[in-house]
């Protein structure tokens, strides 16, 4: 940039001010989280703005040209790619528009920006099926607005003109509670518009103080201190999944997919992108649906559903611990209602497909997949960034995660959530459980239980650990169809076991969190009783136990194992029957019964 008179900036000094604007943003991500009302107020803007932003950081840093289009395109791209929320989506849009018009352009001046502005915030609107004011749109707009009429009254220095579009931006902020009664009534201003400020005010100061923008940290705006949505304020009742993806293909009908999804029962419509690749955004309670109906124009990747109602629990929630678990734990349903806990979906792959675990796949359909698909049915660990979201959004409204992890001994999961964790000031503690299925949920359900009454997460962890010591999952399968097929025991054994009628049985748990073969039992009326009589030998009476019994698509079979197990020890506090989930269908396949048992004290159990 030249030192007297700013006319224009080149590739190098934009990256540096986008990187500036960035860590303002990420800077201001719990307050953000505080003041999210509209469209929902789920608390999640902050930590959507922030994970969008931050790939789009790294993406900068390993960027070495100095030609502004380049720049831009590179932007846009990890932009649609990263992009989270209703926030992330509108301003993945408007930077694609800036990257569309400064094509060829080496140099940024201020009639370029102008344009590319307009451009921008055109795109923006029209990604949104139903543009609101009082949003991040208002304040694009008047940015855009503000740079044209610097233009037009002939302002050549761009830092001139960017400021004065920064303080058409302030306005338009404030104005945002008048527009929208719901921002009125909570005392906030809108939470993605102000990210959007809080981008531009970055920028702005690396335009004026250079390099020392870089420096620190930035402070709150004095206005909007101290400010905490009320709990009052209630979420979109119709539509619980915040459901998001990418669609590639060679050339996609935006009209025809916007026509398409506008059939679906949804709302908060956002499609942002160009002709090869679009980040869909829309809330919906089937998210399933949502991406089966996209996967009829291309590619459907990076696939994500968060429980806005979870969500919103959590942000007006009081309590300094929150429990995380990973889907191949086993739980009740109602402890997600009632108690601190959150859960990151396991992938399913079968074939070219990818699909979340419980969310875009129910266990019937899970089931029926295991039964029918010409594809083996696996599962694989989620991304290290799901995790990542999570706990940023989690510790913006908590002290303290407490992540219950399956076996480091049969998943990779464990160390995906660990990676996440790493780069949070120790504010996350990964507790491997080395359990799965029932096992790992009761222990995470004693965890959860736990910070509902107040522990902290330090007395958590140490109880965890003891309980872990003494708990134990065990399993029989009834079909090994799926085992086979996935490669996870040989073609051999499968004809044997139908031929002699065998079961094979496993424990989890105890020490080394492996799956360990216990034993063969031949299949006839009596086994389930049998099965339970033999693990039982296991756990003394004197102790005071609690237990879960799953099963994999074969409720009669597994409630007359809960049956049997209170039978046989009435004094022990089972839940209601549950359905097991992929970690254990995948390898056990349809017909496998579950059961997990963990003291209630873990100083009094006693393990033979």
């Amino acid at each position: 940039m030249k030192s007297r008179n700013h006319v224009h900036i080149d590739a190098r000094v934009l990256k540096h001010a986008l990187m500036a604007g960035i860590n303002r943003v990420l800077a201001e991500r719990d307050l953000l989280n505080r003041i999210n009302v509209f469209p929902v107020p789920d608390g999640d803007t902050g930590s959507n703005l922030g994970f969008t932003l931050i790939t789009v950081r790294d993406g900068l840093k390993s960027l070495r040209g100095r030609h502004v289009g380049s720049l831009f395109e590179r932007l846009a791209s990890e932009a649609i790619d990263a992009a989270r929320g209703n926030s992330g989506a509108i301003l993945a849009q408007f930077l694609q528009g800036l990257s569309e018009h400064l094509v060829g352009h080496s140099r940024l001046a201020v009639g370029t920006l102008a344009d590319a502005a307009s451009l921008g915030a055109s795109q923006a609107r029209l990604a949104i099926a139903e543009p609101r004011e009082g949003t991040m749109l208002s304040v694009i707009s008047a940015f855009a607005s503000a740079l044209r009429l610097a233009c037009d009254q002939g302002a050549e220095d761009l830092r001139v003109a960017f400021s004065r579009a920064l303080a058409a931006s302030r306005e338009a902020l404030a104005n945002t509670p008048n527009q929208l009664p719901v921002l009125r009534r909570a005392g906030v201003v809108d939470a993605g518009a102000q990210g959007f400020l809080n981008l531009l005010e970055g920028i702005d100061d690396y335009i004026v103080r250079g390099r020392s923008a870089m420096q620190g940290t930035t402070e709150a705006h004095a206005a909007l201190d101290g400010v905490m949505v009320s709990a009052e304020i209630e979420a979109d009742a119709t539509h619980r999944w915040c459901s998001e993806c990418v669609l590639s293909a060679r050339s996609i009908d935006r009209a025809a997919v916007r026509e398409a999804l506008d059939r679906l029962d949804g709302s908060s419509l956002v499609i942002a992108g160009t002709r090869e690749k679009l980040r869909v955004h829309m809330h919906v309670d089937e998210p399933a649906l949502l991406f089966d109906t996209l996967a009829q124009f291309g590619d459907v990747r990076s696939c994500k559903a968060d429980d806005m109602q979870a969500q919103q629990r959590a942000a007006h929630t009081q309590g300094e611990v929150v429990v995380v678990i990973d889907s191949a734990a086993d739980i009740p349903a109602d402890a997600l209602e009632t108690l601190p806990l959150h859960v990151v979906p396991v992938r399913i792959n079968v074939g070219p497909r990818d699909f979340l675990d419980k969310v875009s796949l129910s266990a019937d359909a899970f089931y029926e997949l295991l039964r029918t698909s010409e594809h083996p049915v696996r599962t694989s660990q989620p991304p290290a960034g799901d995790f990542r979201r999570l706990f940023e959004f989690l510790l913006s409204h908590h002290e303290e995660v407490v992540y219950v992890g399956v076996s480091r001994a049969i998943s990779g999961t464990l160390q995906a959530g660990e990676a996440a964790s790493a780069a949070l000031g120790g504010r996350v503690r990964v507790i491997d459980s080395q359990n799965v299925s029932g096992g790992q949920g009761l222990l995470a359900l004693h965890a959860a239980e736990r910070a509902f009454e107040g522990a902290d997460a330090a007395t958590i962890t140490t109880e965890l650990i003891e309980l872990r010591e003494h708990t134990r999952t065990f399993a029989y399968a009834r079909d090994l169809t799926s085992a086979v097929r996935g490669g996870r025991i040989p073609a051999w054994a499968l004809p044997i076991t139908r031929w002699l009628s065998l079961v094979p049985m496993v424990r989890i748990g105890g020490g080394d969190g492996r799956m360990h073969i216990v034993g063969v039992g031949r299949d006839h009326r009596e086994f389930a009783n049998r099965f339970v009589t033999r693990i039982l030998r296991s756990f003394d009476r004197e102790s005071t136990w609690r237990a879960q019994v799953m099963h994999c698509d074969n409720p009669r079979e597994g409630a007359a194992v809960r049956q049997a197990l209170l039978d046989q020890r009435p004094e022990i506090a089972c839940s209601e029957l549950l359905e097991a989930g992929s970690a254990i269908g995948a390898h056990a396949g349809p017909g496998a019964i579950v059961v997990a048992i963990m003291p209630k004290r873990a100083p009094d159990a006693i393990i033979r």
